[in-house]
């Protein structure tokens, strides 16, 4: 019975995780000279990011903490 309970609690340990991440959305992209950009949309503010930005905001790791500044709108 003891192995349920851990069981259930990192299940919801888990869910709970996954709530908390933040959502990222991906609202353009562009390809140039073999680089690629993305401009994600992440609790209101758009940001363009590269591949590596874009990989490690989808971990749930913040934009405030990855030091990246707003795009400004077009």
């Amino acid at each position: 019975m003891a192995d349920s309970v851990t069981s259930q609690n990192s299940k919801r340990a888990a869910v709970r995780t996954a709530l908390d991440r933040h959502k990222v959305y991906i609202t353009a992209q562009r390809f140039s000279g073999g680089s690629y950009e993305a401009r994600v949309l992440i609790d209101g503010e758009a940001y363009w990011v590269d591949e590596l930005r874009l990989g490690q905001l989808q971990k749930g790791i913040p934009p405030a903490e990855l030091e990246l500044i707003p795009a400004q709108d077009d």
